[in-house]
Parts: C-alpha cells; sequence; structure tokens
C-alpha cells in the first residue's frame, strides 16, 4: 500500500491560505459614505483608476476603449470641498481598445502622435460642490501638445479603509465630453465623431 507525504511547504500553503480565507472581510469595506473621507492628501490609485473614451463610428457603432494605470494626486479639503484640488497624468502608451491595429494607429500622427506627446495631463482649477456627494471639476486638460479648459461631473463612490494597505481609500466617477478636433485630432471627422464621451473612473490613497 502505498504512503501520500504531503510536503512541508505545502501545509504550510494550505494553513496560510486558510488562515487569509478567515481573515478576509465579510462585507466590501468600502461604502457611499461621507462619514468614512477624512480628507488630506492622497495618491493616485493606478491599478483602479483609468479613463473610458468613447466615440461614434460612422453612425454604426458607439465603440470604446481605456487608457488607465495613471500617477497623480488629489488634495481633499473635507470642511471646504471648493478648495480640493487635483492633478492626473496619463501615459497614451497605455491606451487599449481591444483592437490591436487601431491601438498601433491611434498612436501615430493622425491621432495621439503618441512619441512626440506621450503623456496626457488634467490639472483642476476648480471645484463647485453639488449636493452631498457631487461636484463639478474644471480643469485644464493638455493633450496632443494642446492644452484647454475641461469641465466633468464627479460622483463619490465610496470611501473606507483598504484592509491589506491598511489606508483609507477613496473613489469617484467622473463624466464629460470632449471634441478630438480642439486638440488637433481631426483625422477623420465628421465620418468618424468628433465628440468624445469621457468617463473616469478614480481611485485614491491617502498618504
Amino acid at each position: 500500500m502505498k504512503k501520500f507525504l504531503i510536503p512541508a511547504a505545502a501545509l504550510i500553503a494550505i494553513a496560510g491560505g486558510s488562515a487569509l480565507v478567515a481573515q478576509m472581510p465579510t462585507a466590501a469595506p468600502g461604502a457611499k459614505d461621507p462619514a468614512k473621507v477624512t480628507g488630506g492628501s492622497y495618491k493616485v490609485d493606478g491599478g483602479h483608476t483609468q479613463v473610458v473614451f468613447a466615440w461614434d463610428h460612422m453612425g454604426f457603432t458607439n465603440n470604446a476603449g481605456t487608457i488607465a494605470e495613471p500617477t497623480g494626486t488629489l488634495t481633499l479639503d473635507k470642511a471646504n470641498p471648493a478648495n480640493s484640488k487635483v492633478e492626473v497624468t496619463f501615459q497614451i502608451a497605455n491606451l487599449r481598445t481591444g483592437v490591436a491595429k487601431l491601438d498601433e494607429h491611434l498612436m501615430k500622427p493622425d491621432f495621439f502622435d503618441a512619441a512626440k506627446f506621450p503623456t496626457a495631463t488634467f490639472v483642476s482649477t476648480s471645484v463647485k460642490p453639488e449636493g452631498a456627494t457631487g461636484a463639478e471639476i474644471t480643469g485644464n486638460l493638455t493633450l496632443h501638445g494642446v492644452t484647454k479648459p475641461v469641465t466633468l461631473d464627479a460622483e463619490f463612490y465610496g470611501a473606507g479603509v483598504q484592509p491589506m494597505s491598511k489606508k483609507e481609500n477613496i473613489g469617484f466617477v467622473a463624466t464629460g465630453t470632449i471634441k478630438r478636433s480642439e486638440f488637433g485630432m481631426g483625422y477623420g471627422v465628421p465620418i468618424v465623431g468628433d465628440a468624445i464621451e469621457l468617463k473616469v473612473i478614480a481611485g485614491f490613497e491617502k498618504q
């Protein structure tokens, strides 16, 4: 009769895995509760922040892509939200549509010209609170070497202590629309839509 021996490393892994499962929270640590927000200085959580952009393609479809893993900061004044400031930088090379040939074309001078203009930045200039959890954020968007004011409608999504980092995390969703031709990317207009719909999913970690 054969005997099967479980290596010590495997036993440790099994025990550790069980302990990890036991320590997992039974409910999501974040909630749409402004009381969980302490305010102060935050940095962008690049792994959970992205811009989703969508455009009309010849009147047939509304296609979309993402630009993820940005860097940046948020200064949140809880007592006076109008004093809050946000600054975010995206690497254009992180753009993905799911269509390799389209991604390649978007990197060329017809569109982003990523070799010459590798980043896009948004720097807020004003924050106007709207209700208990919303805000109108206006700032300067620099894209393709052109800087223009852009206004986003932002909504607080949730806050709480991240169980692994033990730090406060906070998230927002913001929406807006820009015209790509105003940033020197008018290739294909009007057959391919000029208006670009933006949805910004923004996560931040307390410093």
